[in-house]
């Protein structure tokens, strides 16, 4: 079992910045890809940012550029730095983790979601 706790949503004017949180907690033998996942209203959930373990990552079309995505090892950690946002960017964010339990086998999880406004 693993929880995904998501903070750092808000409000925000166009053109400005948000940093998001992910912190996973439970009983794991590791985490493996980790990311960021967004879905506004009347829309599908998409792809925002993934890291694996090795730290390489992967970005929408949509916001390359803008967002980084890193993550903390140590405290099982993964961040989300949204810059030059726009109106557009304006979604639930979902954190996903992959995770190997005691069995060795890997699972998906999902955090609650926090939401991510940007005013024109």
């Amino acid at each position: 079992q693993v929880q995904l706790v998501e903070s750092g949503g808000g409000l925000v004017q166009a053109g400005g910045s948000l940093r998001l949180s992910c912190a996973a907690s439970g009983l794991f033998f590791s985490i493996n890809a980790m990311g960021w996942y967004r879905q506004a209203p009347g829309k599908q959930r998409e792809l925002v940012a993934h890291i694996p373990s090795s730290g390489s990552t992967n970005y929408a079309d949509s916001v390359k550029g803008r967002f980084t995505i890193s993550r903390d090892n140590a405290k099982n950690t993964v961040y989300l730095q949204m810059n030059s946002l726009k109106p557009e960017d304006t979604a639930v964010y979902y954190c996903n983790a992959k995770a190997i339990l005691g069995t060795m086998r890997q699972y998906d999880y999902w955090g609650q979601g926090t939401q991510v406004t940007v005013s024109s």
